[in-house]
């Protein structure tokens, strides 16, 4: 390469490279895997070496001379007092026991003890506890200062706020203060669920576990946060009062493990460069079975003299260009393999969202046969040019889910001409749609077959109606004879002509059999009794999650009230006054050259909407379950009940006698018909079961006491009532039966 040539290159991977440091630290939303990443920058260090005269012409500004920054806008900064720093990786075994060698020839001894960690791949963090009370979680940021994400990283249910004291004399004391470096993830099947309901949402999926991860971090809204399942994994050490507490890496995995923090899965503790190797292979064969990401391990001199002993590279420069030379992360390259696209296949899920998936030629990946991967959409298809007939790379994206992640062109034959996705919906002929803002094509057709086949195998779900056997081809198939049109004819279905269900084909019949139909409908007559969160999540609301399915069973109790909701309408309307009061802000830009008189009156208004917004969210906060139910989900609740779709599934519910009430309720006091009034039950009720009723009375804001007295204001009394009833009748305690009590609370 001549010196020309060379600097014309090295321009480019400038370029590139930046490009990509700012879709995946700032934007997390990389487009490269991390391999092809670490092979570009490889490069461009190599060039810029290699030539340097030409480099120094181009300027100083370079992507090997910066370190990562995901700081944002809208977190407030804030400085670690003691800056994270950077690991140098390898993916080559060569380059690591260079690494060991140094380390053995500093030290004067081969037998060096090492830590060997899983290589987690998520966002690092980093936490302070202060007394042992956690008082702030900071992003890497540049390495000398991060984003404050406190408020979300408290949000993750695996880590403690308090650190655990010590049982004895022989533990590690809590310190006043320290600073404990770790890695936020999600597991793969969180991972798959949110980009289930994403795709179903008609937006695009996301790339992989570390990226969402990182993205949930920087949301403004702590609901959003609590509702992804973050979870957090820590290892390090940052700075801490007194500084000798521990002396080396085993001694301070000891540490958090006993103060009750969530530490590292599969930590060896190993002498010598060979057991270094041995401990990696072991981790490099462990990874396909671990439920979350891990991209490499991360090898640490253990002594903590020794640590200082090797010191840092870069010393004298910024903290943040500093890299242990004590540390290394060696990288799993990811597993990829070649092959044919044989077709695109269209799939049709149950809201309606196509989804494109190659059909391959079978090939071994990542210990697996990969016949299938996902293409995600439409546009995916266009930007990599992907097109049947071409040979394609094929890689697990996120360890788990097969993806094609590019074209092999040299191999291409003009046989391979660009896809064409279909106009129609391939399932029913219904013309497809593309919803602004959405990049999903969506078949606009609720009573498409797939549609309702998705939707009977969703409600069939443990989670959701709980229907033995009710999913898969039998839903199919019962879509198909016309003897379901909707969840609601499930209701109708007998045992004897549902175990007549042909299952496979005219030619190769197999029938459903009595044996199996009659566990079908006994599941289907247990789920009348199932709690309202059950039931709301079996009506497919977009964006309700099961975790906001109950949260809104809590705070309404009963469909009826759910679809009448006050209290919805005034969480959506929060965002529309947080923006009113941004655009009556006198300060703000759009408002620049008013008049004084315009200013006091702006003032005026901005004041009155603060302290409006103010009262409307400290409203919000005093509910848990009004927290994690955000304004999105707020409106499509209601856009639900508002639609006829909505309007139906009441007048079914209601012929059919389905009354479902919240299993729980919320947890501030209920004002409701029956506040102030105490019930007793006795007796076995017609539908309600004992804790039903207690629900429905309490979500009404009365009060179930265990016995009758003069201050009794009603015994609800069923079948075989006895004594209650008895004292009741004989203290002139009124006696009502179940209508009477659903009279009491309006239905």
């Amino acid at each position: 390469m001549s010196p020309a040539e060379a600097a014309q290159r090295i321009a480019d991977l400038r370029t590139e490279v930046a490009r990509h440091d700012e879709l995946y630290h700032r934007q997390s939303a990389p487009e490269i895997a991390d391999f092809d990443y670490d092979r570009l920058k490889a490069e461009l260090a190599a060039l810029e070496k290699q030539f340097p005269a030409a480099a120094a012409a181009l300027g100083a500004d370079t992507p090997t001379a910066r370190v990562g920054d995901d700081r944002t806008e809208g977190f407030a900064r804030v400085k670690h007092r003691q800056a994270m720093t950077t690991l140098d990786n390898t993916y080559d075994e060569a380059e690591l026991r260079e690494f060991c060698a140094r380390l053995a020839k500093l030290c004067g001894r081969e037998d060096l003890a090492y830590s060997v960690e899983p290589k987690i791949d998520g966002a690092s963090i980093s936490l302070t506890y202060e007394k042992g009370k956690l008082t702030r979680a900071v992003t890497r940021g540049d390495g000398e200062e991060g984003d404050d994400v406190t408020v979300n990283v408290k949000t993750i249910a695996n880590l403690p706020h308090t650190l655990r004291a010590p049982a004895d004399l022989t533990e590690t004391p809590v310190p006043d203060l320290v600073e404990i470096r770790g890695e936020i993830f999600l597991r793969f099947a969180e991972f798959a669920r949110i980009n289930q309901a994403q795709q179903e949402a008609g937006l695009a999926p996301y790339a992989n576990p570390r990226n969402l991860a990182s993205g949930t971090l920087k949301q403004l809204d702590t609901a959003d946060v609590k509702a992804r399942g973050l979870e957090i994994v820590v290892y390090g050490l940052g700075a801490c009062a007194p500084a000798d507490l521990v002396d080396s890496q085993a001694a301070w995995h000891a540490a958090l493990a006993q103060w009750g923090l969530p530490t590292l899965e599969h930590r060896k503790h190993v002498r010598g460069i060979e057991a270094v190797v041995a401990a990696i292979h072991t981790l490099d064969g462990l990874r396909a079975t671990l439920p979350y990401a891990t991209d490499g391990a991360v090898v640490k001199l253990d002594d903590f003299e020794l640590q200082r002993l090797a010191g840092y590279r870069g010393e004298g420069q910024s903290a943040r260009k500093l890299s242990p030379r004590w540390a290394c992360a060696y990288k799993f390259a990811p597993e990829r393999a070649e092959t044919r696209l044989n077709a695109i296949t269209i799939q049709v899920g149950r809201t309606g969202v196509l989804t494109p998936v190659a059909e391959l030629k079978p090939v071994q990946l990542a210990g697996t046969t990969v016949a299938r991967a996902t293409l995600h959409n439409r546009d995916e298809i266009a930007r990599k040019d992907i097109r049947v007939g071409d040979t394609v790379q094929v890689e697990k994206a996120g360890e788990i889910i097969p993806a094609v992640i590019g074209v092999n062109l040299a191999r291409r034959t003009p046989e391979c001409v660009p896809y064409v996705f279909p106009e129609k919906c391939p399932v029913c002929g219904t013309a497809v749609v593309q919803v602004e803002g959405e990049v999903a094509i969506r078949c606009p057709n609720a009573d498409c077959p797939a549609q309702l086949t998705g939707r009977l195998d969703y409600v069939a779900g443990r989670g959701v109606l709980d229907l033995e056997s009710l999913g898969g081809v039998v839903a199919e198939k019962l879509v198909a004879t016309g003897a379901v049109r909707e969840m609601f004819d499930l209701f109708a279905l007998e045992a004897e002509p549902l175990g007549a269900l042909n299952l496979g084909t005219a030619e190769a019949p197999r029938v459903l059999g009595v044996k199996n139909a009659t566990k079908i409908v006994e599941a289907i007559a247990r789920a009348r009794s199932h709690d309202l969160g059950r039931w709301i999540l079996a009506l497919q609301i977009r964006d309700v999650g099961g975790a906001t399915a109950q949260d809104l069973a809590a705070v309404h109790g009963t469909m009826e009230r759910l679809a009448t909701s006050e209290i919805l309408p005034r969480l959506a309307r929060i965002p529309k006054r947080e923006e009113e009061a941004r655009l009556a802000n006198p300060k703000a830009r759009a408002n620049k050259g008013q008049t004084e008189e315009e200013r006091a009156g702006r003032e005026e208004r901005h004041a009155a909407l603060k302290a409006e917004l103010e009262a409307e969210k400290a409203w919000r906060a005093s509910l848990p379950e009004l927290a994690r139910i955000d304004f999105v989900t707020a409106e499509n609740v209601m856009a639900f009940f508002a639609s006829e779709r909505g309007r139906h599934t009441l007048r079914r519910m209601a012929e059919l006698g389905l009354a479902p009430v919240a299993a729980r309720l919320a947890s501030s006091p209920v004002v409701g018909a029956l506040s102030g009034q105490t019930f007793v039950l006795t007796g076995t009720l017609p539908t309600l079961s004992r804790e039903q009723a207690t629900a429905l009375i309490e979500v009404a804001g009365g009060k179930v006491v265990g016995s009758v007295s003069k201050k009794t204001s009603y015994v609800v009394a069923g079948e075989e009532a006895g004594s209650k009833l008895e004292k009741a009748q004989a203290l002139g305690v009124p006696v009502i039966d179940e209508a009477g009590l659903r009279a009491l609370v309006g239905g």
